[in-house]
């Protein structure tokens, strides 16, 4: 799939992963209004400053929800994603996505980041944003 905006990416989807996505889409919107929500390498991302800070995609059985620096948030629940500090939730259905947890995620995403913004620049290597 290929989409240009994230309403093409939403609009390209079974209705059951566009409830999903919508749903996800409102909460990240609600927590960080501030955040510029682009299409990045196929997938709906939110960036604070240029840096990535949650996303999400479609995968074969489910819709995974990623946040780029949650391996280091103190809300459980996601699991690890990738090399780095990523950390992800899997969604099967509507009913996976629960408000309390998700909301946590979303205020953490935007105190605790790491500079994935200039990770070429340093050579591989993540700092902690302050």
């Amino acid at each position: 799939m290929s989409a240009e905006t994230i309403d093409a990416f939403h609009a390209a989807l079974t209705p059951e992963d566009r409830e999903i996505c919508d749903v996800l889409r409102a909460a990240v919107n609600t927590a960080l209004p501030d955040a510029l929500g682009k299409i990045w390498h196929a997938h709906p991302v939110w960036f604070l400053e240029d840096n990535p800070i949650v996303g999400y995609s479609r995968l074969k059985d489910c819709v995974r929800l990623m946040f780029w620096s949650g391996q280091s948030f103190e809300t459980p629940g996601l699991t690890k994603s990738g090399t780095f500090k990523a950390g992800e939730l899997r969604i099967q259905r509507l009913a996976d996505v629960k408000a309390a947890p998700l909301e946590d995620w979303l205020a953490e995403a935007r105190t605790i980041q790491w500079d994935y913004k200039n990770i070429v620049r340093n050579k591989g290597r993540l700092d902690r944003l302050v």
